[in-house]
């Protein structure tokens, strides 16, 4: 990371831990076999490894070994989980529940499957940016086959009641499919507390390498889903090929850290966050807050300025990495899909930042972005 450089950006991804490099490199240099090929010592190894790194994925989310299902990424994991399920109970019907405020990943999907002929109901949200679990409750139909509700969200970073959701799910015989790439190594997050039927996360929200991620299928009671990437039966037959064996072994140690250091992370980064968010209400006037302060994210702060143009103050923030939303539509010119949801009227819609704390950042720097922003917002006319 560039030394100048105040990285406020973790929503969008992490930079991998020194420790998750190092676990790597024997798996991209000498230990090189593939996990499939057991008929010698080097595939046998890297089986192994895989092995071993299945379980250490489930243990970071409550789960077994064989509940974990190795992608590419989030994403991927939630068009497995939900074109999956979506077809493997034709008898159930063809309708699914989503809510406003989810990530592209699911939003972009439910699209995909309305033009296959599945009807999609998306549940609104508040003005503090958390899901009624009594309005999950009404949209859910005889015919629906799934819900999906994120833990977390990836803007706001309102945590959504899923326990509440998963017992109105589990109640209505409905599978509940969970984006967790939030949430997973941030706050306590177990598959059975929340009742997920299929949970997705990747490697690099939790300092772990860009490029692998896990979709948890649940077992017991069991989850069907058909598969939608064909040709060699990987991943029990889930997901086909050859798996990124260097990138599954730091996906598993970024797993293990970030377990182990849950609590103090947690702690010390909502420190800087209120740290921030009080330093920003002395020096800058105008300042909200948007969604639930409550029921939020350790490191998240997402706040619009009075008058001043979302994009042009990132502009102005030299040496800060921040964003205006979502990494995923970033290049998008429209407004956030979720700040729109929870009605953030247009004078602030385009006025917001979200910064994203992590284990790197200190009070050092988040006085000297405090300070970055009163200037710049001044600068910009205020």
């Amino acid at each position: 990371m560039h030394s100048e450089l105040i990285y406020l950006d973790h929503h969008a991804t992490t930079p991998c831990d020194p420790a998750v490099i190092d676990a790597m490199l024997p798996y991209l240099a000498g230990a090189f076999g593939n996990p499939s090929s057991t008929t010698h010592a080097l595939g046998r190894a890297a089986a192994a490894a895989v092995a071993e790194a299945r379980a250490e994925v489930a243990r970071a989310i409550g789960a077994g070994s064989r509940e974990i299902v190795f992608t590419s990424g989030t994403t991927e994991a939630l068009n497995l989980a939900l074109f999956g399920v979506m077809a493997a109970y034709p008898e159930r019907g063809r309708h699914l529940v989503t809510t406003t405020i989810e990530h592209p990943a699911v939003l972009d999907t439910c699209v995909a499957l309305e033009r296959r002929g599945v009807e999609v109901t998306r549940v609104g949200v508040g003005a503090d940016g958390v899901v009624d679990p009594a309005e999950v409750a009404a949209a859910i139909r005889e015919d629906t086959v799934c819900v999906a509700v994120m833990a977390a969200n990836n803007e706001i970073g309102t945590v959504q009641p899923l326990g509440e959701i998963g017992a109105v799910c589990r109640a209505r015989g409905a599978r509940l499919v969970v984006d967790a790439a939030q949430a997973v190594g941030k706050i306590p997050f177990e598959v059975d507390g929340c009742g997920a039927d299929l949970v997705a996360f990747s490697a690099h929200k939790l300092y772990g390498p860009k490029g692998v991620g896990a979709l948890y299928v649940r077992r017991r009671p069991k989850t069907l889903l058909e598969a939608q990437i064909h040709g060699g039966g990987h991943e029990r037959g889930l997901r086909s090929g050859t798996l990124n064996v260097p990138a599954i072994v730091g996906f598993a140690v970024a797993c293990r850290l970030a377990r182990e250091r849950l609590a103090d992370d947690a702690a010390r980064v909502g420190a800087l966050r209120d740290r921030l968010l009080a330093g920003l209400r002395a020096a800058v006037d105008g300042v909200v807050v948007n969604g639930s302060l409550e029921r939020r994210l350790p490191h998240n702060l997402n706040v619009s300025f009075a008058g001043v143009e979302g994009r042009r103050l990132i502009e102005a923030l030299d040496g800060v990495a921040v964003s205006a939303g979502s990494a995923c539509a970033s290049s998008d010119l429209e407004a956030s899909h979720v700040l729109r949801a929870i009605g953030v009227g247009d004078d602030r819609v385009h006025a917001s930042l979200r910064f994203g704390l992590g284990r790197s950042n200190t009070a050092a720097q988040i006085e000297l972005v405090v300070a970055k922003v009163a200037d710049a917002v001044r600068r910009l006319g205020r």
